[in-house]
């Protein structure tokens, strides 16, 4: 297709709900107003996407395009840019991105691809003074915020040369974790004491270091951390349904069963949801 005249009917739609005879609600909203909308939309698409259900992720990447066009038209009403603008500017940086499909470059696979837009984005930086990571935001869940902070830096030349090189870095930071937890005050029951300030903070960094690691080794096999542990949560929620439910028709409650029966139910739960 290379007409949208539903996309058109959909962007004067929304301008007739900010016109001066259109809805109140829309007309009073402003950037910040709804900008908390745009990520829970974005984390119901997902959602919907994760799932695979087709007619439920249509409908919420519609609420995604909504809170698109609309924040374009308060901007277009602020005369700032259009949804014009916004679709000529991606459209540029998507073909500046990709100069194996637009240009003279050649990428082999994916992962190829991953790391020439990397670099062009790099190349784009250009004269600008801030910081390479100063694009990251600092409101990113902490998980997403390491994958792209590690992806820059390696774009920049710094990384290491092999995922057996980052795995021993991994081996490293869990030694300097297990050595923090060591030397700390503990709880009777082994947490660390709440008093021991200094023990909780130390340990707390070695661990992000570990973390922090593990990312970067899904980064040189190709994985994203993000969806493999979003992957893991929804894999254990499956399969303590699964013993919940196993619970409920033995007449138990779950958390009044020991040890040894809990063990028995997960395992059954993992072969039922393999």
């Amino acid at each position: 297709m290379t007409q949208h005249p539903a996309f058109d009917a959909f962007v004067d739609t929304i301008a007739a709900l900010r016109a001066p005879d259109g809805c109140p609600w829309d007309r009073e909203q402003t950037h910040r107003s709804i900008a908390s909308n745009m990520i829970e939309e974005a984390y119901e698409a997902v959602d919907a996407i994760e799932a695979q259900d087709v007619a439920h992720m249509r409908e919420e990447l519609g609420d995604v395009l909504l809170q698109v066009v609309l924040q374009s038209q308060i901007a277009k009403d602020a005369g700032e840019f259009t949804i014009d603008d916004v679709c000529t500017e991606v459209n540029e940086k998507i073909i500046r991105r990709h100069p194996h499909v637009f240009g003279d470059m050649h990428a082999d696979d994916a992962n190829e691809v991953l790391d020439l837009w990397d670099k062009t984005k790099l190349a784009e930086r250009g004269g600008v003074k801030e910081g390479l990571l100063d694009g990251v935001p600092k409101s990113f869940p902490a998980l997403m915020q390491a994958q792209k902070i590690s992806r820059k830096a390696a774009a920049c030349g710094f990384d290491w040369e092999s995922v057996d090189d980052v795995w021993a870095k991994v081996n490293e930071e869990i030694d300097e974790l297990k050595q923090a937890y060591a030397h700390s005050s503990k709880s009777p029951n082994g947490k660390i004491s709440k008093e021991d300030e200094h023990a909780q903070q130390e340990a707390e960094l070695e661990l992000g270091d570990v973390l922090f690691s593990l990312v970067n080794v899904a980064r040189k096999m190709g994985l994203d951390a993000e969806s493999a542990l979003r992957a893991s949560c929804q894999k254990f929620r499956t399969r303590w349904n699964h013993m919940e439910e196993a619970a409920e028709r033995e007449g138990v409650a779950l958390e009044a069963l020991p040890q040894g029966r809990l063990e028995e139910l997960w395992s059954d739960a993992k072969d039922s949801t393999r």
